[in-house]
C-alpha cells in the first residue's frame, strides 16, 4: 500500500520530514520534564500525562500506543500497555472488559467508567501490533486482546455503539455520540482483522465462528453509519461538528450547565476533520473508493478558517464557533467553549491541515490546502500544561501527512 506523503507533495525535503518527525517524538516521549508527557514507571511499564489535567487518561494512553506501533517503537508500547492493563482495565463490575477512562498518575482510578475513543484506539493499536511485531504471552498476545476488547464494545451490557443504528455513543450509557469518535478507517480494519481470526477457528469451534462473523459485519456497518454521520453532523457551510450530537447529527446541548457547551466546534470537535482525512487516504491506500463527500467537508472546513488566527505573544488563537460559524461570545472564567476562546488552538491546526487528507492528488488543487498545510508546518510544539492533548493531535497530523501514519 502506498501513503501520500502531502509534506513532500509541497516541497518540503525528505530528510527534514523525517528530521521533524524524529524530533516530534523524542519531545514528547524523552524531552525536557516541562515538554514530554511520556513517564517511566518501574522497569516495564510507562504512562502519558494529560498534562492541563495531572491525570491518565485511556485517551492518551492508546494514542501514545498508535504513535509508537507506528513509529516501531515496541518497548514503549509495551510499557504504555502493561500500565493500562494493570490500572486501567476493568476485571468486574458495569465496565468489565472496559477501561476506567481516567486514573490518578500513581495508577488509583478517578473514574469506573469508559470512554469509546480510548477502547477504539487500543483495539486498532492492538491489531497493528500483532501484524507488525507478532503475538507474544499473556497480555503481550496482542491479537487475543484485541479480539476480547472487540467483543466488550459490542456485547458489555451497556455496549459502546447503538445496536439499531451501528453508531459510537460519547459514553456507554448514554443515547447521543461525539461525532470526533467516529472512526470508519478503524471499523473497517476491526472487521478484517475478526474475519481472519474467525477463518482460523472456523473447523475447532464453530459456534465462536458464527459469534465472529456476526461481529465482524457489525463493524463493517458501523464504518458504513459513521460515513453518513459525518454528512449530518457537520455543517455543510461551514464543516464544523458540535462536541457532543445527537444521533440525528444535530447538536446536543446536554442536561447540564456545569460541565459547560458541548454542542459548539471545540476541543473534541476538531480530531472530526482528521478523521475524515485519514478515512479518505487509508481508503485510497487499501485501493478501495473513498466517500468523495469527505473532500467537500473539509474543504469547507479548511476554507472558513483562513483568516480566523489572531496569533499573539502566546501563540495562535482562535475564537469559538457555532457549527454554523456564529462567533460565541465569552467570559474569560470557564475552560469550556463559554470562554469564546480555543483551549487548543494547535491541535485545530494542525487537525485542519491533517484533513487535507481528504483530496485526490490526482485531481488536487494545491492551491487550495497550501495556507493549512503551511500553517501547520510552520507550528512549533505546544509548551506549557495545555500541550498534551495540543501535542497528540500535531504527532498525529505530522505522522499523516508525512505518509508514515500506516496500515499494518
Amino acid at each position: 500500500m502506498r501513503f501520500r506523503n502531502v509534506f513532500e507533495e509541497f516541497g518540503y525535503p525528505k530528510e527534514e520530514i523525517e528530521k521533524r518527525l524524529n524530533d516530534i517524538f523524542m519531545t514528547i516521549f524523552y524531552g525536557p520534564e516541562d515538554e514530554r508527557f511520556y513517564e517511566k514507571v518501574g522497569e516495564d511499564m510507562a504512562y502519558f500525562t494529560d498534562t492541563g489535567n495531572n491525570d491518565v487518561r485511556t485517551e492518551g494512553m492508546s494514542y501514545a500506543m498508535m504513535m509508537c506501533v507506528q513509529l516501531n517503537k515496541k518497548e514503549e508500547f509495551d510499557r504504555l500497555w502493561k500500565w493500562a492493563k494493570t490500572y486501567m482495565y476493568m476485571s468486574e463490575g458495569p465496565g468489565k472488559g472496559y477501561f476506567a477512562w481516567s486514573c490518578g498518575t500513581d495508577g488509583s482510578k478517578n473514574s469506573w467508567g469508559p470512554a469509546p475513543d480510548g477502547e477504539e484506539y487500543f483495539a486498532m493499536s492492538l491489531i497493528f501490533a500483532s501484524d507488525r511485531w507478532g503475538d507474544g504471552e499473556g497480555i503481550f498476545n496482542y491479537a487475543k486482546e484485541a479480539i476480547d476488547l472487540l467483543k466488550a464494545m459490542l456485547h458489555n451490557p451497556d455496549p459502546m455503539f447503538n445496536h439499531d443504528n451501528h453508531l459510537v455513543k460519547f459514553i456507554p450509557n448514554c443515547c447521543y455520540s461525539d461525532p470526533s469518535y467516529h472512526l470508519p478507517h478503524f471499523y473497517e480494519l476491526y472487521a478484517s482483522f475478526i474475519r481472519d481470526c474467525a477463518a482460523s477457528i472456523k473447523m475447532m469451534e464453530p459456534k465462536m465462528y458464527d459469534e465472529l462473523i456476526s461481529d465482524s459485519l457489525f463493524y463493517d456497518n458501523a464504518a458504513k453509519a459513521s460515513r453518513e454521520y459525518f454528512v449530518i453532523a457537520c455543517d455543510p457551510r461551514t464543516g464544523m461538528s458540535a462536541e457532543y450530537a445527537a444521533f440525528d447529527g444535530t447538536p446536543y446541548k446536554g442536561d447540564d450547565p456545569r460541565w459547560g457547551r458541548h454542542d459548539c466546534f471545540f476541543s473534541d470537535s476538531y480530531r472530526t476533520a482528521a478523521n475524515m482525512g485519514l478515512d479518505y487516504a487509508w481508503s485510497r491506500a487499501k485501493g478501495a473508493k473513498p466517500d468523495d463527500r469527505e473532500i467537500k467537508i473539509t474543504a469547507s472546513l479548511r476554507k472558513f478558517y483562513e483568516d480566523k488566527n489572531s496569533p499573539d505573544e502566546n501563540g495562535p488563537h482562535f475564537p469559538v464557533y457555532e457549527i454554523d460559524g456564529t462567533r460565541v461570545p465569552g467570559t474569560e472564567d470557564s475552560d469550556f467553549a463559554s470562554s469564546g476562546k480555543a483551549l487548543h488552538p494547535y491541535g485545530l491546526i494542525a487537525t485542519n491541515a491533517m484533513s487535507y487528507l481528504a483530496t485526490d492528488p490526482a485531481m488536487m488543487d494545491k492551491a487550495e490546502g497550501a495556507y493549512a498545510v503551511r500553517l501547520f508546518w510552520e507550528l512549533p510544539l505546544r509548551k506549557g500544561v495545555r500541550r498534551y492533548y495540543d501535542n497528540c493531535l500535531y504527532m498525529f497530523a505530522f505522522l499523516a501527512l508525512s505518509g508514515n501514519y500506516r496500515i499494518y
